[in-house]
């Protein structure tokens, strides 16, 4: 019989849930129902975790003289830290089902603790935002600050018992014919070694945010001001009296645009794309009626709705927002696309304070950037709200069982979760969280039917 020590983490974990308990009302039940399995996830996470040292401290003569490799053996391999990867692992461990988390940064959910900017506020309602077996308490506001949702985040990861290894940069995965599993090379980022993971299952978990994108424009090596992308912006304090252009106008680049005049920076905004534009609670109505309605008849109600707020405004062609022809779902659906939630931009551009450019950027030279409509116009600063590309295929050598060459899934909605070979994608269904938490759900009972197949 294993005695737990009286300051063993499961033993921390339990306390730890209960003042989650406390904290974000969550039923008790949901709690110590997992116990039982947090303490043989947790065993197993420790033995591992004892192996690993243990291992260390054997090469540690070496560290001069040679790279390291470490080899270990798990049942499933989840690549990334987000709240897909962290869901993917709480379904997993509620099916007893050994994991373990790569993740290349120090800390977990790092694209909400280091790349999110001061003013963000989650544009879904919470109950579209909440991960499996921890659902939101009723004194969480409906549209949450980021500070609520990181905070969710910590109790989430505590509550559960997820440890992630961090530091872990995955170099290269493939899948083993000779022995029929994966294997998995990550450079531990804070030692040097190379470990090597064997694994029955991958997750790909790494998320539509992968490497910022910042797209070639002539001259912009040798823009005489200062070139941020979004994922570095954080307030619009240090930009007071400058000229700022924000390229891009979805809903980073449009509450950027808005942050920046509120602190009195000369603003514009760079539009190429048509956008549909509604409030959050625009946006609630919408995906509530989804859930019993076609999806045109929902974007009909949507966008009579988004016409009668706009009404006050007149035409807002006429300030260079342009509608898609599609509706706001319908778009979201054929191209990925979502709507911009409203924070205050479109009257603070009706109002002239905020400079709309339709059109991209033909070239630059100093602080004079020409734009492909013909206007000429000097900037202090260059704020590049233009997103993110998959990084998937640099280190997936096999991506093909799963990707597209764009790092995306290559099977339609509502199998894109469901590779070959055992292998799986979590958090691509553009859906944001509501969607990493289904898909998260799907692989580990598809991975848990697979394993009780083979027993039999």
């Amino acid at each position: 019989m294993y005695i737990v020590p009286k300051h063993s983490p499961v033993i921390k974990t339990t306390l730890h849930c209960v003042t989650s308990v406390k904290n974000f009302k969550i039923p008790y039940f949901i709690v110590f129902a997992h116990t039982y399995h947090h303490v043989l996830i947790s065993l197993y996470n420790s033995r591992i975790n004892e192996h690993l040292r243990t291992t260390q401290r054997k090469n540690l003569s070496y560290l001069n003289t040679r790279s390291r490799y470490i080899d270990m053996e798990t049942v499933v391999v989840i690549v990334g830290a987000g709240p897909a990867g962290l869901a993917t692992s709480v379904c997993l461990n509620k099916h007893s089902i050994p994991n373990l988390i790569l993740e290349k940064e120090d800390v977990y959910a790092s694209l909400w603790k280091k790349r999110a900017y001061d003013r963000l506020k989650l544009h879904l309602a919470k109950n579209f935002c909440q991960l499996p077996f921890m659902p939101h308490g009723p004194d969480v506001p409906t549209f949450m600050p980021k500070e609520y949702f990181i905070d969710y985040l910590d109790a989430y990861v505590t509550c559960f018992d997820i440890y992630p290894r961090y530091n872990r940069t995955v170099k290269f995965t493939m899948f083993d014919v000779s022995n029929n599993k994966w294997r998995v090379e990550a450079e531990n980022t804070v030692t040097g070694e190379i470990e090597v993971y064997w694994s029955e299952f991958v997750v790909v978990a790494t998320g539509e945010n992968g490497d910022r994108y910042i797209p070639e424009v002539e001259g912009l090596n040798n823009f005489y001001g200062e070139v941020v992308h979004s994922s570095m912006y954080k307030s619009g304090r240090d930009y007071k009296d400058k000229n700022v252009l924000v390229v891009g106008g979805g809903n980073s680049g449009m509450e950027i645009s808005f942050d920046l005049n509120n602190f009195d920076a000369n603003t514009a905004v760079l539009i190429r794309t048509p956008r549909h534009i509604l409030t959050k609670e625009e946006v609630y109505v919408g995906m509530t009626l989804l859930k019993y309605f076609p999806v045109r008849m929902v974007d009909t109600v949507v966008m009579m709705m988004s016409k009668a707020r706009l009404f006050i405004y007149g035409d807002p062609s006429k300030y260079g927002l342009i509608r898609p022809n599609q509706g706001p779902f319908v778009t979201k659906f054929l191209t990925g696309r979502t709507p911009v939630i409203d924070v205050g931009t479109v009257r603070k551009i009706h109002e002239g304070k905020i400079q709309v450019i339709n059109g991209g950027i033909r070239s630059i030279e100093g602080k004079t950037l020409t734009f492909e409509n013909g206007l000429r116009q000097d900037f202090d600063v260059i704020v590049f709200a233009t997103g993110y590309k998959s990084s998937v295929c640099n280190w997936l050598k096999n991506y093909e069982y799963v990707m597209r060459d764009d790092g995306f899934p290559k099977n339609p909605m509502p199998d894109h979760w469901k590779g070959e070979k055992n292998i799986y994608c979590a958090g691509f269904s553009r859906k944001g969280i509501a969607g990493a938490a289904q898909d998260a759900m799907s692989v580990a009972q598809d991975i848990k039917s697979i394993l009780e197949t083979a027993r039999y």
